[in-house]
């Protein structure tokens, strides 16, 4: 397997390769592939979450010797020791996450609870992987606050729904006017980040449950619906005339790469097709 080297990629010996993304508080990502031995017995202080993408990855973990498969998830604890190697000569190619646990406790808004104990640290659990694999959209950008406030509410409630001590996370009644109030929020300040406790104040909403809420309400992610209004006005100022690095910026993202990767993620073809495609039509 070969990978160009790339911002955010190391390699540890030949073959070998790990792709980090921007360092964050709270939360890391991290892209790699190994083969034979990838690492010795060790421990973090968060929780390891993520799934495997190709080959088989091997590990010991709570006196078991475990295997995950292509798509399934991984949920290691924190200060639980692990060690890692590919179980076949192939190799293993897989993504993780690594969450501060006091951003779960946070998520969690239940501040006598226990943190969420998955017994099972391997499982096929299509909300877990949506999520993680969410995470990874995007992994030469730091994710902005309002994005980090889903994922964490997402990964937490996922925990929740399979630790066997709980009954999963609790129903939620929409407040509707506190989510029309995020989206108007979100609507009129797309050309700039938005702070997580911004929104808090616009609502009067804890940011994980408006996190959940807003799903509930519109299907999407506060982040995701900030994101497609970013995308609309890059896309309307492309096809006005407005230059791509311009429309970038106007538009609210960091710089034209990061207008890109977002255009084609989400409209399957880049912004500069799509400039030439609306000029010829003029």
């Amino acid at each position: 397997m070969t990978k160009e080297m790339t911002p955010g990629l190391e390699r540890s010996c030949e073959g070998d390769w790990v792709r980090h993304a921007p360092w964050q508080v709270g939360i890391q990502r991290i892209e790699a592939f190994f083969s034979g031995e990838a690492y010795a017995p060790h421990r973090h202080d968060t929780y390891s979450i993520g799934y495997t993408i190709d080959g088989v990855q091997s590990f010991d973990y709570r006196g078991t010797h475990l295997d995950s498969t292509p798509g399934r998830v991984i949920v290691l604890h924190p200060d639980e020791v692990h060690n890692g190697e590919a179980g076949t000569e192939q190799g293993f190619h897989y993504r993780m996450l690594y969450i501060e646990p006091s951003m779960v406790r946070e998520a969690l808004g239940r501040p006598a609870c226990a943190l969420p104990f998955v017994r099972d640290a391997v499982l096929g659990d299509p909300r877990l992987f949506s999520v993680i694999h969410s995470a990874f959209a995007d992994m030469d950008t730091v994710m902005e606050p309002i994005a980090l406030d889903g994922i964490t509410a997402r990964l937490t409630d996922g925990l929740l729904a399979n630790d066997a001590s709980t009954t999963g996370s609790p129903r939620h009644i929409i407040d509707i006017r506190a989510v029309r109030l995020a989206k108007d929020y979100l609507e009129a300040n797309i050309c700039r980040t938005v702070a997580s406790h911004e929104l808090e104040q616009a609502t009067g909403q804890d940011r994980y449950e408006l996190a959940r809420q807003f799903r509930k309400a519109y299907g999407t992610s506060p982040y995701r619906y900030l994101t497609m209004r970013r995308l609309d006005k890059a896309r309307f100022d492309i096809a006005a005339g407005v230059g791509l690095a311009e429309a970038a910026i106007s538009a609210g993202f960091s710089d034209q790469a990061h207008m890109t990767r977002q255009f084609k993620s989400n409209f399957g073809l880049s912004p500069g097709y799509w400039q030439r495609l609306v000029t010829r039509s003029s």
